[in-house]
């Protein structure tokens, strides 16, 4: 890494800092992952230049995903196993949600119904991205422009809406403590000695298994399995899951190249109105499961939200929402997604573009033919 490089990285760590101090001042929800989010954005769209490692991202999903392990307890397995169909159903109407909402919106707009679907699907942006190269004739750039500013949308709106004061508060009955201000990085010695190897060979072997997000699956996984031997992982300061929500959230804020995106103004409307009408379908999804099920109304948010698990699991983890319940929703949903989907996703655009191209020939054909 030259000189240079770290030099734009430290003036993006100043940027993402000074905007989530400033978001913690005003009282925004989670500071330092909206704050530093908001900062890089608007700095990035000011014309300066920033730079920001995959590997910090990454670390920072590592410490969500030993976050979110510490919250498997055996009361808490019981209670996903239990909850198994709803969230298989849960999973199902969210995905053909945004079937019917991809279909809507290339009616209205004239766009390649196949690049807006593949940007609906909330199945994490690198797998749909992989899916959107392996099929010819898809726009790479709507689809990443869709599932980017979706991903933004909720990260913004879905903590505005749990941190209200329409959402009550009040921590889990099987929620535990993940992260404590009171507790010190010395307090992490030696117990995380032995967990720091064992995160790591988990990584490894969820890149290997080729797990979706092995950097969040693999710490989730281990930590959870080890703690369900008996030996529980020390709790993080809470200072560290600040630092977590920063790595994240700078990844975030740069992740959209506003230069690359063809027809704006059309484009920011159909990325804003898919996400509305999105978070609008699964906030009324998740007011039904709330109660239909015993879940508080932030849980089910959490759990139904079409965003990414490290930042529902941190969202979670401030509110002291059931953290396990929300991780098994969306674990649920990422690994569905990431095996179920693209392979039937595949099949029926290759049969949508077949039929648009028999189509044609016809037309072509009939235009042939003498009158």
């Amino acid at each position: 890494m030259n000189s240079h490089i770290i030099l734009l990285m430290i003036i993006t760590v100043a940027i993402a800092v000074a905007g989530a101090l400033i978001a913690n001042l005003i009282h925004l929800p989670v500071p330092w992952l909206l704050g530093s989010m908001g900062a890089v954005l608007i700095a990035s769209r000011l014309g300066l230049k920033l730079y920001w490692s995959k590997y910090m991202r990454d670390l920072g999903t590592v410490i969500v995903g030993y976050s979110i392990g510490l919250s498997f307890t055996k009361e808490a397995l019981k209670l996903i196993f239990a909850q198994l169909p709803s969230i298989f159903l849960a999973t199902i109407i969210i995905i053909g949600f945004c079937i019917g909402l991809a279909f809507i919106i290339s009616k209205m707009t004239r766009l390649d119904y196949p690049s807006v679907l593949i940007g609906s699907i909330p199945g994490g942006l690198s797998q749909m991205l992989l899916l959107g190269e392996e099929i010819k004739g898809i726009n790479l750039s709507i689809v990443t422009f869709l599932q980017v500013s979706r991903l933004i949308l909720i990260v913004v709106f879905v903590p505005l809406f749990v941190f209200s004061p329409f959402v009550a508060h009040e921590p889990s009955s099987s929620s535990i403590t993940i992260h404590s201000p009171t507790i010190g990085l010395v307090d992490l010695f030696p117990s995380i000695l032995v967990f720091i190897p064992i995160v790591v060979l988990s990584i490894f072997l969820a890149k290997k298994l080729k797990f979706p997000t092995p950097y969040l699956v693999g710490p989730i996984f281990s930590t959870a399995i080890v703690g369900l031997m008996g030996f529980v992982g020390p709790t993080l300061p809470s200072s560290v899951l600040d630092v977590s929500q920063l790595m994240i959230g700078v990844y975030v804020g740069l992740l959209i190249q506003f230069e690359e995106i063809e027809n704006k103004a059309k484009m920011f409307g159909v990325a804003i109105g898919s996400g509305i009408m999105l978070l609008l379908g699964s906030g009324g999804l998740s007011w039904l499961f709330a109660h239909m099920k015993d879940m508080s109304i932030a849980t089910s948010v959490l759990s139904l939200a079409p965003g990414g698990m490290d930042q529902m699991g941190i969202m979670a983890a401030e509110i002291h929402a059931d953290l396990s319940m929300v991780a098994g929703y969306q674990l649920f949903r990422l690994f569905f997604i990431f095996f179920v989907v693209p392979p039937v996703l595949r099949i029926f655009i290759q049969y949508l573009y077949r039929k648009k191209e028999i189509a044609a020939s016809m037309k072509e054909m009939k235009k042939a033919v003498p009158k």
